[in-house]
């Protein structure tokens, strides 16, 4: 039943499980704390925004060097044939906006 051991050593062992176990609920109580989960919930919200803003910089500055690399060649030379139809296309469509924004002034 005792296994050969002593009260005292049983006792021994009631006391350090106790201790064990008081220090698993303080453990736990700190854990499910109120400001505890509201502070694991703001690293959290910190963390995906981190992230979430990390990959759209990664992926606007991907677009940019791929626009860059588009109009721009490899010496640094802007390439002129590749440039005026896009401001041809730009100059256009703001063109095109400002008469029907005038026309739509004038109903």
């Amino acid at each position: 039943m005792s296994e050969g051991r002593t009260p005292a050593q049983i006792e021994a062992e009631i006391s350090r499980r106790r201790q064990d176990l008081a220090a698993t609920l303080d453990e736990i109580a700190v854990r499910v704390h109120p400001s505890t989960v509201a502070r694991d919930m703001k690293a959290r919200a910190f963390s995906a925004v981190d992230r979430t803003a990390g990959r759209a910089f990664v992926g606007v500055n991907r677009a940019v060097s791929d626009a860059r690399g588009h109009f721009v060649s490899e010496d640094g030379v802007l390439r002129v044939e590749r440039v005026v139809p896009v401001a041809v296309a730009a100059v256009a469509l703001v063109a095109v906006v400002a008469g029907l924004s005038v026309r739509r002034r004038r109903r």
